[in-house]
């Protein structure tokens, strides 16, 4: 698995050669090699994963293993699965010209910007191959259109075919076809959409693409890498030849992220197998092709420094700008699902692998798409019913990806109140200090102000109130842990708020309904026996609460009765 027992936590490594040359610790992905090299039928493969799991450090691993190269490589594959399988494999060893392009940077707020970095992309890569252009299978009128290119004096034209152009001459020139591989390819058209220039960056990338990888008999093996697969926008449009391995797929399940084997041989490495079930609460809940999967940068993260306990590494990593804008602005009809979500629960959706960006705003089935493929949601498969093709069922994978919920919920609960007065901090203190008034005085706005978004004919009220309180407290994570209809004691309380630490505060709520003639005030004594006669805080004692709130909470339509149990 690792070129040495001790743990050296890779962080930011994304280069394959870097990383062994420095016995840095390899998580053994070389797998991947086998089974590329095992399905020679899937000529162009496009592996859309979220982003971190792996995708740059894979296509760096290929790039050396395949590449036509004056210096041995073999010592950065020593040990690894790819060179104890065979000489099967090592027979495509250093065999082929290798393309290799990342369009990871090229995220412009202007196409003119935009336009300038691809043309300099393209540039940096001939310049890495201009080896080519002193071999005389090279005629005059490739050399002149590969030096415009060079010199930045090409037309639109020539950037267009220059993938396909440039595998020509490496498959001219070296008597091997040559392997294209392309990492983040989406991360431009992601930039188009948002930006405004998505017909002009779609355009180039679907002429750019086609070229060098439909039907080119100069390609040997083209693989791709990005976060969504946006076929239906076009860009692979004429690509007959692409295997599209999504994250629903099977195959491959294994090549990105960290397994639980994967995981439990870097605990053991880092000596901290004691914080398995922390780092599977945190980081683990994935599943790739039915196969559960760990997000590999957190565990990384954690692993380097465990001292500081679990942090929201991935969400760290770069802007989420995109997934909070399209929540909130779907959060008004969407709103129940998102409770239950944050309540830990599933719901049942239509994932469809081509994510539209353009009907995010607009289409159901693509937001729960876009938010299962960027790997904020987990899926799995529920039988085929008739007229429902891709129906899954879908959770918030870790508590990692919850604070993101939490945190969009927060923000449109207060973009939708305004200077209203509200506060989710003042809801949340009141709970922690036992201020009962408080609780009452904030619930009681909040219902007021938010029922309006709910469809009370179509919720059951239960459900309605237990799924707004569950979304209200979910911003206290992550230094304390909301869990609803857990068992604690004799029986199963709607809310309890555990803290992380022992010494935190804790709180125990009860909720209750006033209907079929029972008055509010009824409903209110009916949870304060319940939480007395049930002793739902034995939890909180177990996990070293101090103090501990009991609450009972009433509803009726819009109003709310708040008060403290004695029990602790």
């Amino acid at each position: 698995m690792a070129r040495t027992m001790a743990f050296v936590p890779p962080i930011g490594v994304s280069d394959f050669k870097k990383l062994r040359e420095k016995g840095l610790t390899y998580v053994d992905k070389t797998r991947l090699l086998l089974d590329l090299i095992d399905r020679p039928g899937l000529e162009v493969v496009l592996f859309p994963r979220p982003r971190r799991f792996g995708k740059t450090l894979n296509l760096s691993m290929l790039r050396y293993f395949f590449e036509k190269s004056e210096e041995d490589r073999s010592a950065l594959f020593e040990g690894l699965e790819v060179f104890e399988a065979g000489p099967r494999y090592r027979a495509h060893f250093g065999r082929y010209p290798v393309v290799f392009l990342s369009f990871r940077e090229v995220k412009a707020t202007r196409w003119d910007d935009a336009w300038a970095a691809i043309q300099r992309k393209i540039r940096e890569l001939f310049d890495e191959h201009r080896g080519v252009l002193d071999h005389e299978a090279v005629s005059r009128w490739a050399r002149s259109d590969y030096e415009a290119i060079l010199d930045g004096t090409a037309d639109r034209v020539s950037y267009e075919r220059a993938l396909g152009d440039l595998t020509k001459l490496l498959h001219a020139v070296h008597g091997e076809r040559a392997m294209v591989l392309v990492d983040e390819y989406d991360e431009p058209i992601h930039a188009g959409h948002a930006h405004g220039y998505a017909r002009e960056v779609l355009g180039f990338f679907r002429a750019f693409l086609t070229a060098g990888l439909e039907d080119n008999p100069h390609l040997e093996r083209g693989v791709l890498t990005g976060v969504l697969r946006v076929a239906k926008e076009s860009i692979f449009s004429g690509l007959n030849n692409l295997s599209v391995m999504s994250l629903l797929e099977r195959r491959f399940s294994s090549a990105f992220g960290f397994t639980d084997v994967e995981v439990a041989r870097l605990l053991t490495m880092a000596r901290q197998t004691a914080r398995a079930e922390e780092i599977r609460e945190w980081y683990d809940g994935y599943l790739f092709g039915e196969r559960v999967v760990y997000n590999p940068w957190s565990v990384l993260q954690f692993l380097a420094a465990p001292e500081r306990g679990p942090q929201p590494y991935w969400l760290s990593t770069s802007s989420n700008e995109l997934i909070e804008q399209v929540l909130r602005q779907r959060a008004p009809t969407v709103a129940g699902q998102l409770e239950t979500l944050l309540e830990g629960g599933e719901i049942e959706v239509e994932l469809d692998e081509h994510v539209v960006l353009g009907q995010l705003a607009s289409d159901p089935h693509a937001l729960w798409s876009l938010l299962t493929f960027s790997g904020y949601l987990r899926a799995r498969s529920e039988p085929v019913a008739a007229g429902r093709v891709g129906l899954h069922r879908v959770a918030i994978p870790n508590r990692e990806v919850r604070l993101l919920y939490a945190s969009t919920f927060r923000r449109w609960i207060e973009d939708s109140l305004g200077a209203q007065g509200g506060s989710v901090t003042s809801l949340t203190a009141a709970l922690l200090e036992g201020d009962a008034e408080g609780v009452e005085e904030q619930l009681r706005f909040f219902v007021a102000s938010l029922l309006s978004y709910y469809d009370r004919k179509a919720v059951n009220a239960e459900v309605m109130y237990h799924g707004l309180v569950v979304g209200l407290l979910a911003t206290l994570e992550p230094g304390h842990r909301v869990r609803s209809n857990r068992e604690s004691g004799a029986g199963r309380p709607d809310v309890l708020v555990i803290p992380q630490r022992s010494g935190g505060p804790g709180v125990v709520l009860e909720l209750k309904v006033a209907r079929r003639g029972r008055s509010l005030d009824q409903a209110l004594a009916d949870g304060l026996g319940q939480l007395e006669a049930r002793d739902y805080a034995a939890e909180l004692r177990a996990a070293g609460a101090e103090p501990i709130h009991a609450f009972a909470v009433a509803f009726d339509g819009r109003e709310v009765r708040v008060a403290r149990s004695r029990c602790q």
